[in-house]
């Protein structure tokens, strides 16, 4: 079987999945990568030399031969690549194709009633609901958003990224877990300082904490528009060193803190489409506390068992679920433990390639017997859950779970 990658551009979330499926597929497996990596990514600490791995080629460089590539593999996983007219040929041939996305409606799904927006969404996805092309949602709300267009009817899966799995010792996670009585306890938030991210909940956490008494440390990894107010907050309510600013920092940096901090934070609302640094909180087996609307959150997150998710805009209620972590140091192991489970034995690269090669067997081994390509709901072999299963359709509502 013959499968091709093609996207903007590899990078160190996409990189695990193609290193899994050029495993399984040795050199039947190829990345084509559309365009070069903005700067702002590798100012942020993203790697650009993966465009130099051997299954990588690169759209510039050779556009006919990519084009041949598309139109001729067996399976085709099309991102987003700023390039759409790539994905036409392989689509009126009728060839197995997936399109990879986040959602389409992340300012909200009222946005849907634009008549330019549903044209457009009818050219690229509503014309061709009839043809072998099926969706893999990398996010919670992905598959409710496609809904609305009427759009891969039976054909949407789970999906998100994933990024280099970490395998530890036995007792790694009890053992990051095991405090001193007086010691503080390590809270981590990660990523970019924008408006929809909302880095001053992790301050007002902070804040809240320091007014009880309870000794604690955070750390705010990144940088960006909010940087000079959310060092104003910290100022004005005399965090002190409780907390601490780093900037951006490299991703295996992040990881090493990851590992360090029993807390993590992630308060991003519904404009993260996924959030791969849950992937990798969980992966550190921190105990991870989540708004339930950014789009890894659903897939992601057993509410109470691998991980605590507060409603969207509820800061009161994230701060009472952080309180109640510092002060159960049992709840914070159990759920970190659970957390690194769910990452080692079920959302990782080698499962996902796995899984959606079998998914890719099954469908040409129909295509090759009836001469046509079945729904989701008509395979014998779909996974019960985690990658390359089916996509509940979640509409996201305000203040759910």
């Amino acid at each position: 079987m013959k499968v091709t990658f093609v996207s903007n551009y590899m990078n160190h979330h996409q990189q695990p999945f193609s290193e899994a499926m050029r495993e399984r597929l040795g050199e039947d497996y190829i990345f084509i990568q559309t365009q070069p990596m903005e700067q702002e990514r590798v100012q942020m600490g993203w790697d650009a030399t993966a465009v130099t791995l051997p299954f990588v080629r690169k759209l510039w460089e050779d556009e006919d031969a990519c084009k041949k590539l598309i139109f001729d593999s067996d399976v085709v996983l099309f991102g987003w690549t700023g390039r759409e007219e790539l994905i036409v040929p392989r689509l009126l041939a009728g060839k197995l194709t997936f399109r990879n996305s986040e959602r389409i409606y992340k300012e909200g799904q009222w946005k849907a009633i634009s008549p330019r927006g549903l044209l457009q969404k009818y050219k690229d996805f509503t014309k061709y609901r009839g043809a072998p092309y099926y969706l893999l949602c990398a996010g919670g709300y992905v598959a409710s958003d496609f809904a609305l267009v009427r759009s891969f009817p039976d054909k949407k899966l789970r999906w998100g990224y994933f990024p280099p799995l970490q395998t530890y010792a036995d007792d790694f996670v009890k053992n990051k877990h095991t405090r001193a009585e007086k010691e503080p306890v390590e809270l981590l938030w990660a990523g970019r300082f924008l408006a929809w991210k909302h880095p001053e909940t992790a301050i007002a956490i902070a804040i809240a904490l320091k007014e009880k008494g309870i000794s604690f440390h955070l750390t705010m990894v990144g940088a960006g528009e909010l940087e000079e107010k959310l060092h104003a907050m910290a100022q004005a309510t005399k965090l002190g060193e409780c907390v601490s600013f780093t900037g951006f920092m490299k991703p295996h940096e992040v990881r090493s803190l990851m590992e360090r901090a029993q807390i993590f934070l992630f308060t991003s609302d519904y404009e993260e489409g996924w959030g791969a640094v849950l992937n990798e909180a969980m992966n550190s087996g921190c105990a991870v506390v989540v708004n339930h609307a950014l789009g890894a959150a659903p897939f992601l997150i057993e509410n109470g068992r691998n991980g605590l998710v507060y409603r969207n805009g509820a800061v009161e209620q994230c701060v009472e679920l952080v309180e109640a972590l510092v002060e159960d140091a049992g709840l914070c192991r159990r759920l970190g433990e659970n957390a690194y489970r769910t990452i080692l034995q079920i959302w990782n690269a080698k499962r996902a390639a796995d899984n959606l090669l079998s998914v890719c067997e099954e469908l040409l081994d129909a295509q090759k017997k009836t001469g046509g390509f079945p729904k989701l709901s008509e395979l014998a072999g779909l996974p019960g859950d985690g990658p390359a299963s089916i996509a509940p359709v979640i509409k996201p509502r305000k203040g759910c779970l």
